[in-house]
């Protein structure tokens, strides 16, 4: 290919749902796109993911999207906490779902050997969502499984070698709270060569990297054998993907904010602060291997929790009603995690007793005090831009442009991690423009800081309760 790629098709596995996506890199825009439910299936010796039902949907999403169009690369983007084991012939355990919980002495014997936060800049995590406690775990419970496996993959890099029979591994996916990466080496923790496991990890590469071409085999079979040769590249953790536009584009300070099941925040440039590990604050690394003060908390599983699923947009005159008299997703809704982890959760009133709209109301509220308190934590500075399905939540956003006192934007249109991803495409040493966005104007939403005041002192009573 003589000329920059342009029609891109990303591969997106997300927590909740999957696409593949063809993004236009001249237009800045998705052109096509097929989605399906990520269900964890509940047979076998643990809750896991159908990694061959995915790659069927995967495959025939490929030659669909790509349907009148010219197909000039394939990027790949999935959630992080994830760990897939292999041999020549496939999976030789299944990959695990990172919400189960694996509690137990298997657990309680990794705390033994598990590395301290000051080498990893990754928090103890509940269930398995520290890496190195799933694959301690599936080493203690299945040794002779464990004993087969050729490859240790980061996800994103399980489909690249599906798709291109290249193993790799990647640095974003590597040093997502994993325990498994040591920033300050930009090489393995100790963890990885006490437990013996650096062997069966294949050869780092940059995310940017073309591992090969897809296989003739997948060509013909999603269609696309008359395409000629189409590079796939390695490959990038979703939040990290919604990070590289900015990188590529934007001058410091400034925080990215990106949504999804999980709203992992990144701040660029900000504060100089000591990370907290018991507020879900990480050192996450970017697309270039450099390490971003980062916090999480589980805020759109949060989000579809308290609207049942079933969000319906206030109006101005709900949204007062709500600030007015105190009705509160209150914090801390996911236990043991996020910037309130001994927050109280639950409702400052009977949820029973409440409409739709005022449920949103008050998840959007939620969601952007959270998110505020993420950002204080992690010192972002400068502009905030919010990336994902929050990004299209007018009171969320705000909210968060009131309650941090700095700006607040919004892309015009597509998806943050699709777009990322498909910058991969066009190599570490592109410069693009800032894409289309819409600016969030100060709209002071009367009493919010009386009700971030009572919202707050709600968690730090209940800290309080939890110390006495």
């Amino acid at each position: 290919m003589d000329r920059p790629a342009r029609h891109v098709a990303v591969i997106d596995i997300g927590k909740t749902n999957a696409k593949v996506v063809l993004h236009d890199l001249a237009e800045r825009r998705d052109l096509a796109f097929r989605s399906m439910t990520n269900a964890v299936r509940r047979d076998g010796p643990y809750p896991h993911y159908d990694l061959d039902r995915l790659f069927d949907f995967v495959v025939a999403s490929l030659g669909e999207v790509a349907q009148g169009h010219e197909l000039d690369a394939i990027a790949i983007t999935t959630h992080g906490a994830s760990i897939v084991l292999v041999d020549d012939d496939g999976l030789t355990l299944p990959m695990i779902d990172y919400e189960f919980d694996i509690a137990g002495p298997e657990s309680d014997a990794y705390d033994a050997v598990r590395p301290s936060f000051s080498e990893t800049l990754s928090p103890a995590m509940g269930q398995g969502l520290n890496v190195g406690r799933q694959l301690f775990w599936l080493q203690a419970r299945f040794p002779d499984a464990f004993a087969k496996t050729r490859w240790i993959l980061t996800y994103p890099q399980y489909w690249a070698w599906r798709l291109t029979g290249v193993a790799a591994v990647e640095t974003t996916s590597l040093a997502c709270h994993s325990d498994l990466w040591s920033p300050e080496r930009g090489d393995y923790s100790s963890l990885v060569d006490r437990m013996g496991w650096r062997k069966l990890f294949p050869e780092r590469r940059s995310a940017f990297e073309t591992l090969g071409p897809l296989l003739p085999d997948i060509a013909d079979r999603a269609g696309l054998c008359d395409r000629g040769q189409i590079p796939v590249a390695c490959g990038i953790h979703d939040s990290n993907a919604s990070l590289l536009p900015h990188l590529l584009s934007r001058s410091t300070p400034f925080s990215v904010v990106s949504t999804g099941t999980w709203i992992v925040s990144f701040a660029i440039g900000g504060r100089d602060v000591r990370l907290d590990p018991a507020l879900s604050t990480l050192g996450n690394a970017d697309a270039f291997g450099r390490t971003v003060p980062s916090g999480i908390f589980m805020g759109g599983r949060d989000f579809d929790l308290l609207t049942e699923s079933r969000p319906e947009t206030p109006d101005e005159a709900i949204i007062a009603s709500v600030v007015e008299r105190g009705i509160m997703a209150l914090p801390g809704q996911t236990r043991g995690s996020g910037p309130f982890p001994g927050g109280p959760g639950g409702w400052s009133v009977d949820p029973r007793t409440l409409t739709n709209a005022e449920r949103t109301a008050a998840a959007s509220l939620y969601a952007a005090l959270s998110t505020e308190a993420v950002l204080r934590n992690i010192g972002a500075d400068g502009p905030t831009i919010v990336e994902g399905p929050f990004s299209r939540n007018d009171l969320y956003l705000a909210a968060l442009r009131e309650l941090t006192g700095r700006p607040v934007a919004a892309p015009a249109e597509g998806t943050g991690t699709s777009a990322g991803a498909a910058l991969l495409a066009l190599g570490p040493d592109a410069a693009i423009q800032p894409s289309a966005e819409r600016a969030i104007p100060e709209q002071p939403l009367p009493n919010l800081k009386r009700y971030r005041a009572a919202w707050s002192a709600t968690a730090e009573a209940s800290r309080l309760e939890e110390t006495t």
